[in-house]
């Protein structure tokens, strides 16, 4: 698994506990609650990811204006990145 989705299933891992505790639900084996928790978190902490990296490329014209970027070149850009932030191959 790569190093970043590790990073963040983890972090997922830990609020899914959290909040298990914080409201006295057991977690057990394939407990559905918990797992509901974790993936959205999960799915959150990816996308939170995703803005963070883009925002800069896209959303400052400065930065982008310094590189001489379009818009559209600003979002490939971060598109790419995200890929390889990831690490994540397109050739399949």
């Amino acid at each position: 698994m790569n190093k970043e989705f590790k990073k963040l299933l983890e972090a997922s891992y830990t609020k899914g506990f959290e909040e298990c505790a914080r409201t006295g639900h057991k977690v057990g084996q394939l407990d559905a609650i918990f797992n509901s928790i974790v993936m959205g978190e999960f799915a959150e902490l990816i996308v939170r990811e995703c803005y963070e990296h883009c925002k800069g490329q896209v959303l400052d014209k400065e930065v982008a204006d310094t590189n001489e970027l379009t818009y559209n070149d600003a979002v490939g850009d971060c598109a790419n990145g995200l890929l390889q932030h990831f690490g994540i191959n397109t050739k399949t």
